[in-house]
């Protein structure tokens, strides 16, 4: 019986996992049945519409799920995989997923969910990386919002949607395995030279973005979304938004903020993006982040 990411699940237990991952399969497969766990006032928002479900439409339920990243994934997963027959176009955002999908059985496959506050209730420290990272993804959604509006890109949905979610994996490693976000953390911080995605390969046996695309393609989700995900395709336009707006919000998430040193090469590359200058650029990247 698969129960990936069903709804009133428990699935697995975040952190009671019977062997610890040492490679992609093994985080692949302890992942791909996660009952992802969300943001409590995400939760508490589902239950109040769900008393008023005859009043509830598509938009403004997608407005609920869209600010939350881990609910966001767990709705596109959900329906990737359970996508009827007779859909032969994939649904690319959480909007026309919940229209394909109708709000009664919305609501009657995704019962009460449990949230991140009392999943990390006694890792403070996990906790606080979380949201972290959460704070950070909506940030730069943003971004990549404003620029897919000003380049009037046909994909402004997914393209926003794929910044939201451009680093769940972390998201799922705080949620799941803190001890091991704490592990990477650290190493950074004693090498602040010490590249991401090797300091993950040292820790977990695989780096976040591989295991990421294969949780990815495991669970279905619309191939536009798993592309406009994929760094490597810089050659596209909407890879390359998604790529600035998640690298912009990361440099602007530091301790440094708008002083950080990175951010003059950030506006230079946002600006040839969007065929600006350096100063409207700046001045668009401040209106974006208000």
């Amino acid at each position: 019986m698969t129960l990936l990411l069903t709804p009133d699940s428990p699935g697995t237990a975040p952190g009671l996992a019977p062997r610890v991952p040492g490679d992609l399969d093994g985080w692949l497969q302890r992942w791909r049945d996660i009952d992802i766990p969300i943001l409590q006032n995400t939760a508490e928002s589902i239950e109040a519409l769900r008393l008023h479900e005859d009043d509830v439409d598509a938009n403004l339920l997608g407005e609920v799920i869209g600010g939350d990243p881990l609910m966001t994934l767990k709705v596109m997963a959900y329906a990737a995989r359970n996508r009827p027959p007779r859909l032969v176009t994939d649904t690319e955002s959480v909007t026309t997923t919940l229209v394909m999908m109708g709000i009664g059985p919305f609501f009657r496959n995704f019962g009460l969910q449990p949230s991140i506050e009392d999943t990390l209730q006694d890792h403070p420290q996990a906790l606080e990386g979380l949201v972290a990272v959460l704070q950070r993804a909506r940030r730069a959604s943003q971004f990549a919002l404003g620029f897919a509006v000003h380049r009037m890109d046909p994909d402004i949905a997914v393209i926003h949607q794929a910044a939201l979610l451009h680093d769940f994996a972390e998201m799922l490693l705080w949620c799941d395995a803190p001890e091991f976000a704490l592990r990477i953390r650290a190493a950074q911080a004693a090498d602040p030279t010490l590249r991401s995605s090797q300091a993950q390969q040292d820790v977990l046996g695989t780096d976040l973005t591989r295991l990421q695309q294969a949780l990815m393609k495991a669970w279905r989700l619309p191939e536009l979304l798993v592309q406009i995900v994929d760094d490597h395709h810089t050659e596209l336009h909407s890879v390359r938004t998604v790529m600035l707006a998640v690298r912009l919000a990361r440099h602007l998430c530091s301790a440094q903020g708008w002083h950080n040193a990175a951010l003059p090469d950030d506006v230079a590359d946002v600006a040839a993006l969007l065929n600006l200058s350096p100063g409207a650029t700046l001045k668009l990247l401040r209106s974006l982040d208000d």
